[in-house]
């Protein structure tokens, strides 16, 4: 109804899966991560929660649609089932042929012989078997037991069935109760969906609005788009709701704009309460939820026709203000001098920053910026990873012309560093130019180098070619896929793997004794592998005791080792 009033194409906020408005925030890459990981991982149980409405959905879509082809997916929606039931489901899904062993129905017996043998077939075809069970809540635990025992099927070397649990917090709760403590014991991957932070809820909001086909300023002034994550607590669904009746209610009065009058209005129209508040956190707040949401839901024509009686007119509309919120990079005090060889200086390279252009290329002032939410071209994208490091090598100050620029860079004492895993948080933590792997619609991969980040935007380049956009649109076409320089430590002969030894790990030491005696890690902590797991675990990372590539490029960072950083992407 509004859609036309406010430019749209179509309605930006129904709360059906439409995959078209699909927005993976940090959170949600970080929880689809863990997914990946677990079918990695050799079978178990991989555990995923969330609130209602916090986007498990989203998660499961989008880690259904990426499994590898020789994953085979029983997918079980409706898990309030006995046991024997279950097992029917998983084989009728695996397409298990199962016949009865007697007179009479089948026995649990009936249904596991036959499952035993298809997995086993299905392992030595090499094939991966993995079970998803969304609202995992409501399994009993007789029915989690037997999902126990049926990750008991196993070879030597691995589980032939990977189970996936995906459902609300009780779901942890459950699985946290003594009686069920070996099954907490299986669980190799879990992740709890938060909701989305302030920030994250602005960049929903607009990653919405832009796939509706909005193509100027946001129509929510910035007081209406706080009070929207104070209402909601930053629960995707409810901010759908709310958005839809605040569009609304702006439409009727006739207003361009959003204000927080607008919003605290349509607060009241669908939830039960405007004042601020998290999401729900309990079965009481849940179940109050759902009957919020069923009220939400019956909007329709007679709110509308209710809205143009009781709206008030004449609201004056105001331009919506420019965000400019950046988050600037810690960067850690200089490393004294110490006895061990420090990194080779080099000359320090131009500032990484929007507004210049690479080393090495000509000085032409940079394109302007896409249109808001706007991906680069594909036809302007690098066509090869190696492509983009010969692009990254000038910026350590070092050319990397050859056929293969990983083998070169570790001639000069640098080292590539790739992941299929990266978060935007990651990026930020790195705080370093890198090649990131798009996808764009319809196209085959394509490489951009990431030049600078912010709060809510980066910006991306090629050549002196430079493209800034929010976050929310580079979720769109980058699923992780990073790939960047660090410069290796002192006294490092060839590819780094594991640093807990030789000279690289009296460098690592020195440095690590240095953040402990201003107070950045624990006094306690003694010994080389203590003060690396205590480093690992402030900054994020596995406290696996390894030095590996990540921790030493943060150590690096925190040495202020001479390494080039991302600027802050200018608003253009």
């Amino acid at each position: 109804m509004y859609a036309g009033f406010f430019g749209l194409q179509h309605a930006p906020f129904s709360i059906a899966p439409d995959p078209r408005y699909l927005y993976m925030s940090e959170r949600h890459r970080e929880a689809l991560a863990h997914l990946v990981y677990g079918i990695e991982g050799g079978g178990g149980f991989v555990l995923l929660s969330g609130e209602i409405g916090a986007g498990k959905t989203t998660i499961c879509r989008c880690f259904l649609e990426q499994i590898p082809p020789h994953c085979k997916v029983a997918y079980v929606f409706n898990p309030s089932l006995t046991a024997d039931d279950l097992l029917k489901t998983i084989c009728h899904e695996f397409q298990v042929e199962v016949r009865r062993g007697g007179t009479g129905a089948a026995t649990i017996k009936d249904h596991l012989d036959p499952l035993n043998r298809y997995l086993l077939r299905s392992h030595a075809a090499g094939e991966h078997n993995i079970l998803v069970i969304d609202e995992a809540q409501n399994l009993t635990p007789d029915v989690l037991e037997q999902l126990r025992l049926l990750t008991n099927l196993e070879t030597t070397k691995r589980k032939l069935l990977q189970v996936i649990l995906i459902g609300q917090p009780d779901l942890r709760e459950m699985v946290a109760r003594p009686e069920l403590e070996q099954l907490a014991q299986r669980v190799i991957a879990r992740f709890h969906l938060g909701t989305l932070d302030k920030s994250e809820t602005r960049q929903y909001i607009a990653h919405r609005m832009a796939v509706a086909g909005l193509r100027g300023p946001l129509p929510f002034a910035d007081q209406a788009l706080a009070r929207i994550h104070a209402v909601t607590g930053g629960v995707p669904r409810r901010i759908n709701l709310l958005c839809d009746r605040a569009l609304l209610g702006a439409y009727a009065s006739g207003q361009r704009q959003v204000e927080r009058a607008v919003v605290d209005k349509a607060a009241g129209e669908v939830f039960e309460s405007t004042r601020a508040r998290p999401a729900p956190a309990n079965r009481r707040a849940r179940r109050a939820h759902l009957v919020t949401l069923g009220l939400g839901a019956l909007g329709g024509a007679l709110t509308a026709a209710l809205l143009f009686g009781v709206w008030t007119l004449g609201q004056r509309p105001e331009r919506m203000a420019n965000s400019g919120a950046a988050s600037a990079a810690a960067s850690g005090p200089a490393a004294s001098q110490t006895a061990v060889p420090q990194p080779t200086p080099v000359p320090t390279p131009p500032a990484f920053t929007s507004a210049a252009p690479l080393p090495g290329k000509d000085t032409a002032p940079p394109a302007e910026a896409s249109p808001p939410f706007g991906p680069p071209p594909f036809a302007d994208l690098l066509q090869s990873e190696n492509a983009a490091l010969r692009e990254l090598g000038p910026l350590w100050g070092q050319p990397l012309p050859d056929a293969d620029p990983c083998a070169r860079a570790e001639r000069e004492k640098l080292q590539c560093f790739r992941t299929g895993r990266m978060t935007l948080n990651g990026l930020r933590q790195l705080d370093r130019p890198a090649a990131l792997t798009l996808r764009m619609p319809g196209q085959e991969r394509g490489w951009a180098l990431l030049s600078a980040i912010t709060g809510d935007s980066v910006t991306l380049q090629v050549g002196n070619q430079r493209w800034r956009m929010p976050l929310s649109t580079l979720a769109d076409i980058w699923r992780g896929e990073y790939t960047t320089l660090w410069r290796q430590p002192p006294g490092q002969s060839g590819r780094l793997g594991n640093g807990n030894s030789g000279l690289p790990a009296v460098w690592a030491m020195q440095q690590l004794e240095r953040l402990q005696a201003r107070g950045d890690l624990p006094a306690s902590t003694t010994g080389f592998d203590q003060r690396v797991r205590a480093f690992q675990k402030a900054n994020g990372l596995d406290d696996d005791g390894i030095a590996g590539p990540m921790t030493f490029m943060l150590i690096n960072i925190a040495a202020d080792v001479a390494e080039p950083r991302l600027g802050k992407a200018s608003a253009s």
